[in-house]
């Protein structure tokens, strides 16, 4: 006898009838009636009795509701105590520039629902390290952007999206649909510091062999980024999704393999907090596109997950969603649908 056929025989128990206590379980009727006829072949007992218009609890049935009811509300109450006992627990996020602001507000407010004692140490990582602190374990899980080094790190994508080139708006290139690589070949471009993730500055830096090379930027942030581009006409790569202060525009890089904005922890992981935060994440932005390999239900973060903890991370994201908090900021592209081996559009 397990907890979950407890609660399904409570659902059917206090509903009298299949039909409705299928409905507020958001499940289909026959699995939950097998689970209820599996319950009572365990027991030898008739719990229900069944008629066309709806079901009425056996003696033995009134019994199995009144100390399930008791037993259950203990079981609620368990994660609330282990909690107390180890006193606040605490979660440390990177975030690389703006990409929490992109995730949206709906992730603190269904994350605070879910876990409302939780600590949150909050560290913004600069250009230079797309790991936001993985890497070093100054975090435990991060909101980002690929392509990076991603050794003993999985990822899980929440967005993909296409790149352009930001430029003044009255740069000569500014109002061309796209633009390609050899038309930037002269330009002045923002470069990363040396000791950037190679992989990392390697896309970021693509066609980067300016001829003023010497006396290209070095920028560290996203706000540097856009202001070497405002104050000094440099150019450089970004997201096209990204928001743009007024003065500068994006414009298409034709060729140009798009960035993924993904929630990144380490594989080795074992900590509830980072797979609750992963499940809301994801939960939020439909079914992300798992990097290869790393998929969460085949990786430690996700190992023996307990019923009670993703009903929680499920509850609190249909909260949020039905809550209607604003959505991601930034330009709007086309939608697109997912799959294992190709990335979506953004959403």
């Amino acid at each position: 006898m397990d907890l979950r056929s407890l609660r399904y025989f409570v659902a059917v128990a206090e509903e009298l009838h299949f039909g409705r206590a299928a409905r507020r379980l958001h499940m289909a009727q026959p699995p939950l009636s097998r689970s209820v006829k599996q319950l009572e072949t365990q027991l030898g007992q008739l719990l229900l009795h069944r008629s066309p218009t709806g079901v009425s609890l056996t003696p033995a049935g009134e019994t199995l509701y009144a100390e399930a009811r008791v037993l259950l509300a203990h079981a609620d109450r368990i994660p609330e105590r282990v909690t107390a006992a180890a006193g606040s627990p605490t979660l440390r996020i990177g975030v690389l520039a703006d990409s929490a602001e992109q995730v949206g507000p709906r992730l603190v407010t269904a994350f605070r629902q879910a876990h409302p004692a939780v600590r949150i140490q909050m560290r913004e990582a600069d250009l230079a390290d797309p790991s936001c602190g993985l890497k070093a374990a100054q975090v435990d899980v991060a909101l980002t952007r690929t392509p990076f080094d991603r050794t003993g790190i999985a990822t899980r994508t929440l967005r993909t999206d296409p790149v352009g080139v930001v430029m003044r708006a009255d740069d000569p290139l500014a109002h061309q649909a796209s633009v390609r690589l050899d038309d930037l070949a002269a330009r002045r471009r923002f470069r990363l510091p040396e000791e950037t993730d190679a992989v990392w500055r390697n896309y970021w830096g693509t066609g980067a062999d300016s001829t003023q090379a010497g006396s290209d930027p070095i920028i560290r942030t996203l706000r540097e980024c856009l202001q070497s581009v405002l104050w000094n006409g440099a150019i450089g790569l970004m997201p096209l999704a990204d928001a743009l202060p007024d003065g500068l525009v994006c414009v298409p890089l034709e060729g140009m393999p798009p960035s993924d904005l993904v929630v990144a922890w380490t594989r080795s992981s074992v900590n509830p907090l980072v797979r609750s935060f992963i499940r809301i994440t994801v939960g939020l932005h439909g079914s992300g596109v798992l990097d290869g390999s790393a998929a969460l239900r085949g990786s430690t973060a996700d190992a023996a997950i307990e019923p009670g903890e993703r009903r929680h991370a499920q509850a609190a994201v249909r909260r949020s969603v039905s809550a209607g908090l604003s959505s991601p900021r930034g330009r709007t592209v086309p939608d697109g649908n997912h799959s294992e081996s190709s990335s979506s559009r953004a959403r």
